[in-house]
């Protein structure tokens, strides 16, 4: 009997060694520079033949390869000639790590029960080990913005990088922004219950703005007040009327965002970020007056309406960016965990529509790092930042050029296996078989 419960766990650990997530990298000991790649900087500027020292997993130097002094001797070299240099991607408003098999509910954390949900952290349920985390590397990204999803107000995000042992590993902003889903001014009738399905004005939309209001109106009478009996709700909506919480809102058509913004600023809060905003387009000026960001929607989806232009998700971007309006991108929608390792083309599809590469880079760099808070550190490759970044052959925003031979974060050289590389060979070599 002993002996079959051996076999069994010898099994059961060469089955788990076979399938487990790569070793996450260990801490950087070496300097080392990266040689001769045109540098893509996230802040719209580009460095040719360009020289990036990287000690203790900082970047010390950057400049141009002809005006940068280098001690060859004391590092490693990575000849980068003909090849590209860009900051670690960063996913906004993503859910890795919160589901692995939507199928199987003992795998799914993504979101919580009831309706006002400020105090449920996203970051304690985030699984380094996922094998859809572990995929996103080859892609470029490297970082992302964990985020509950359900109820009125789903919960706080933290900000993870996605080479670690555990989320307190992982973590790099831990309880970043509270989200809250705006109640929807049009709603569709149910058409499987015989409802006429097109759009109509939603007659409960009053009431449930007022619902919102007196749950934020009572946060901030309990937050003022000896807090007696503790409140959790009460107590994680503090951060948003002290500043030290974003506030991210879920929302689309124009009233939506307009009653969003106005009730945000009615209740004191200053850092404000759209998710969604289908028609942000025919709101910039009043974004721009408020100071309010923009997570935009997923770029690869279809318009809405009948008479939306057939390519507005895809030139949105644009609209946005050139009325000063600062925008990351984000890839929420069916299969948005596998989709986020799109991101880069995503990007790479609104410089089609109008943006430059520079531009569109800057989307899923520094834009998405600023928004979360996290360009003091992370967004850019310049001096004193983090050495999150990676090499590729060519231009990462085209899938078809986007082959990343080295990847760092905080300097530590990644492994950018997967199962799904591992798969790739494992059968390349079967079907290439003369036998």
């Amino acid at each position: 009997m002993k002996k079959n419960i051996l076999y069994i766990l010898g099994f059961l650990l060469c089955s788990y060694g076979s399938v487990a997530q790569q070793t996450p990298a260990p801490k950087q000991i070496k300097d080392f520079a990266i040689v001769g790649a045109t540098a893509h900087i996230g802040n719209g500027s580009v460095i040719e033949n360009s020289i990036i020292v990287v000690s203790n997993g900082k970047i010390t130097t950057i400049g141009p390869e002809a005006s940068t002094p280098l001690t060859r001797q004391a590092m490693d070299i990575i000849d980068a000639k003909g090849k590209h240099v860009y900051p670690g991607f960063i996913v906004s408003n993503g859910t890795l790590g919160l589901v692995e098999v939507d199928a199987v509910k003992a795998s799914n954390d993504l979101s919580e029960l009831g309706t006002y949900n400020p105090h449920v952290r996203s970051i304690i349920a985030y699984n380094t080990e996922s094998k859809v985390v572990e995929s996103m590397r080859p892609n470029g990204v490297l970082l992302g913005q964990i985020v509950p999803r359900g109820g009125r107000i789903s919960g706080t995000s933290s900000v993870v990088q996605f080479d670690a042992w555990n989320w307190e590993d992982a973590a790099i902003k831990i309880d970043d922004g509270i989200h809250l889903n705006w109640p929807n001014s049009f709603s569709r009738g149910r058409w499987w219950l015989g409802e006429d399905p097109a759009l109509k004005p939603n007659k409960d939309y009053s009431k449930q703005v007022r619902e919102l209001e007196d749950f934020f109106n009572e946060s901030k009478s309990y937050n003022k007040g000896d807090k007696d009996e503790l409140h959790l709700p009460y107590e994680a909506l503090q951060g948003l009327f002290d500043g030290s919480k974003h506030l991210y809102i879920n929302a689309d058509d124009e009233k939506s965002i307009t009653d969003a913004v106005n009730f945000a600023k009615e209740q004191g809060v200053n850092k404000i970020t759209i998710v969604g905003g289908y028609q942000a387009g025919n709101l910039t000026n009043f974004l721009k007056q408020n100071d309010v960001s923009v997570f935009l929607r997923r770029v690869h989806t279809r318009p809405e309406l009948e008479d939306d232009d057939y390519d507005l998700p895809f030139k949105l971007a644009k609209k946005l960016v050139d009325a000063g309006v600062l925008v990351s991108l984000e890839p929420s929608g069916q299969m948005e965990r596998m989709n986020s390792r799109n991101l880069p083309f995503y990007a790479g599809t609104t410089v089609a529509y109008g943006l430059t590469k520079e531009q569109a880079l800057q989307l899923i760099t520094q834009n998405a790092a600023k928004i979360l808070g996290i360009d003091n550190l992370y967004g850019t490759l310049e001096t004193g930042k983090s050495a999150t970044l990676f090499i590729s052959e060519g231009d990462a925003l085209d899938m078809r050029t986007n082959k990343l031979t080295h990847a760092f974060i905080d300097g530590r050289k990644l492994s950018l296996e997967t199962h799904q590389t591992e798969l790739w060979k494992r059968y390349a070599e079967k079907y290439n078989s003369k036998d």
